[in-house]
């Protein structure tokens, strides 16, 4: 027995109470370096939420020195010092508007007011961040009266975070976000609370003596005092926390129930969407190809609210009033069939030019040959198939021959030449054109 009280003695290297008291004092109060510090703190923690940097972040808590109001708060109530305890309070309150004024002008100013993953996780405290603050500062507390302050108090400053939720409640104000203000300042208060109740219950653990001596009367309105606060912190973040568990669970098991019934079974999901709200919960899915029966989904309903953790869950399954993949078949063989009716006509088109130049192929060469030992005179000619339009927009097809001659041939001659065109070109049409 005495073996596990050693091991659990607090006092064995513990500081000298008076310097202990000395230090808490010394740190309550916000002037000088203590207020360059937290004015720096405050603007290192706003940039690292604007940026979404938990570095930045870090950084922020670390040198933030509002754990020394809180601090010494607890420390007054447990020696019953209610002028330390004012002036903590009054510290701590000076603190609070200047760091909530602060942050409010630069996310006021910032032109970047995205809501980022570490401000949203400042919003929704529960209780699990009363247990890090309760503990946090019976880390810190133990801390300060040591006599080898050591490693935890850094440590302590990261875990209870008091800079970035102020801030965040900042950007609530500076956005006219309520629900962050009052969610961020909420989680704020739980960390000065517990932090103030942990260093009450260590300092009167380690039995410091009392500044003054008060009635039984007074440590009664203390005790209630303690024990009112600790409710009203207590009974909202617990309601938190359970929200947070069902919120937890309702995704979980909504995602086993998507295994089991649709990936498991090979069907692809393109769309999912869950919604845990405090009126209704809703799971909304949408699927490449496989289409439900309203016999089907009417099953899959059922399935789905006979689990204790989805009950009361609309199931939403998007899909068409038209089986798409037929539609998407027929529109893809119209394309198709539309594609070869082009390539035919274009086929068609392709033969009567084909066609139409094959016709219009003369050997230009061999006829003059012909025509000059008829008519030595010519000395050139093209002969050529063409459409002939007059002033009343008639079109006539003529077979033009173009020639030249040493000299005119007579009309006699030309009627002649005319002729035999017509019989060598198996044509009845052709006129004659003199080069001029």
């Amino acid at each position: 027995m005495e073996k596990i009280t050693d091991l659990l003695n607090l006092r064995d290297g513990e500081d000298d109470r008076a310097r202990t008291l000395e230090a808490v004092k010394k740190n309550i109060t916000f002037k000088g370096a203590n207020l360059w510090i937290l004015a720096c703190a405050i603007i290192v923690a706003s940039v690292g939420l604007n940026v979404n940097s938990t570095a930045v972040i870090i950084g922020a808590m670390l040198i933030s020195p509002l754990m020394g109001p809180i601090v010494g708060a607890g420390f007054a109530l447990g020696i019953y010092d209610f002028s330390l305890f004012k002036k903590s309070l009054n510290n701590l309150l000076t603190a609070t508007v200047v760091s909530l004024a602060v942050s409010t002008l630069y996310f006021y100013l910032s032109p970047f007011k995205d809501v980022q993953s570490e401000l949203l996780a400042r919003t929704s405290p529960n209780i699990y961040d009363i247990l890090i603050a309760f503990f946090g500062g019976v880390v810190g507390v133990i801390a300060v009266t040591r006599s080898e302050k050591g490693n935890p108090i850094p440590g302590v400053a990261i875990a209870t975070a008091l800079m970035p939720p102020l801030c965040t409640a900042g950007y609530g104000l500076a956005t006219g976000q309520w629900k962050f203000f009052l969610g961020a300042f909420y989680l704020y208060s739980i960390n000065c609370v517990f932090i103030g109740i942990a260093t009450f219950l260590i300092i009167k653990y380690l039995n410091y003596p009392a500044v003054k001596q008060i009635d039984e009367t007074h440590q009664k309105r203390v005790k209630y005092i303690i024990a009112f606060l600790i409710t009203v912190m207590l009974l909202p973040s617990s309601y938190l926390a359970y929200s947070l568990y069902r919120e937890q669970q309702f995704k979980k098991n909504a995602d086993l129930f998507i295994e089991k019934e649709f990936t498991d079974k090979g069907y692809t999901i393109v769309y999912k969407k869950t919604d845990f709200g405090p009126k209704s919960r809703k799971l909304e899915l949408a699927f490449l190809s496989r289409r439900f029966s309203q016999a089907e989904i009417t099953a899959l309903k059922k399935r789905l609210n006979q689990n204790k953790y989805l009950s009361d869950t609309r199931l939403i399954i998007r899909q068409d009033s038209t089986d798409r993949m037929n539609a998407l078949k027929g529109d893809i063989l119209n394309q198709i069939k539309s594609s070869e009716n082009e390539m035919n006509l274009k086929d068609v088109k392709i033969m009567q030019l084909e066609k139409e130049l094959s016709s219009n192929k003369f050997d230009s060469r061999q006829i003059l040959k012909e025509s000059r030992a008829l008519y030595p005179a010519i000395t050139s000619l093209s002969v050529s198939r063409t459409a002939l339009i007059n002033q009343k927009d008639s079109i006539t097809a003529v077979t033009a021959v173009i020639y030249d001659a040493e000299k005119d041939l007579s009309k006699t001659d030309a009627e002649k030449l005319q002729k035999w065109l017509n019989e060598r070109l198996l044509v009845n049409n052709v006129e004659l054109f003199r080069k001029r």
